[in-house]
């Protein structure tokens, strides 16, 4: 795979191509914002209709990378689901499809803004969750709200960036103590990795880390 390794506090973590994140020493995949269902939600909502395809794909990328990977857990970092609502419209094949995923491994979902509540499709239900010196949870806080012995691991704010004349590609951003992932899902948008919100979220140098069919670092300097 052509995946970017980066070193954070003392944890040495692989950036996927496919947007997630593999922390090898413990067997972990992490994954975040996946929206399944977000065209099942649009349709119920705003009425406007989209091939229906999203979370098909969404699920056989994750698929690929748990193939590839091996994990001995899986963390979903939140807004797995575009609403709750759309647990009720999941077709039975994607529905097996998860529950074979989780088959044989550890597997947590953690609770994000759009998917606030437990959801009955295998695994365990958290609002964060920390492993070793890593503290995985859907939004990252503020800088002194992290405690000095963690590393935070987040999404909710789906990152781009792109170079030169090149296409913005979903990102991760890291820095410090903290780690933002990629949004996973097939349908999603996202906010510039060098956005002044963003910024805001890190102290010192931050790196982005494009996804696609080669991960790329681009420094993105000092907080402004």
């Amino acid at each position: 795979m052509n995946t970017f390794s980066f070193t954070i506090g003392k944890t040495t973590l692989c950036a996927l191509p496919s947007g997630g994140l593999w922390w090898a020493e413990e067997r972990v995949l992490c994954v975040s914002d996946l929206h399944l269902g977000k065209s099942d939600r649009i349709a119920r909502r705003e009425g406007r209709m989209l091939p229906p395809y999203e979370t098909r794909a969404t699920l056989e990328k994750l698929q690929t990378d748990i193939d590839q990977t091996d994990p001995r857990h899986v963390i979903c970092l939140g807004d797995s689901f575009d609403d709750l609502a759309v647990l009720d419209a999941l077709t039975e094949d994607d529905k097996l499809t998860i529950l074979r995923l989780q088959a044989g491994r550890r597997w947590t979902w953690i609770e994000g803004n759009h998917d606030a509540g437990p959801v009955d499709l295998g695994g365990e239900h958290l609002e964060e969750l920390r492993v070793g010196g890593l503290l995985f949870r859907h939004i990252a806080q503020p800088a002194f709200d992290l405690p000095e012995d963690l590393i935070e691991v987040s999404g909710h704010y789906h990152p781009k960036f792109g170079v030169a004349t090149g296409p913005m590609r979903p990102a991760f951003i890291y820095g410090g103590r903290r780690v933002i992932l990629p949004a996973y899902g097939a349908y999603t948008g996202g906010l510039r990795a060098d956005s002044p919100v963003l910024a805001s979220l890190f102290s010192g140098q931050r790196v982005a880390v494009l996804t696609g069919r080669r991960c790329l670092a681009v420094p993105l300097g000092d907080r402004f």
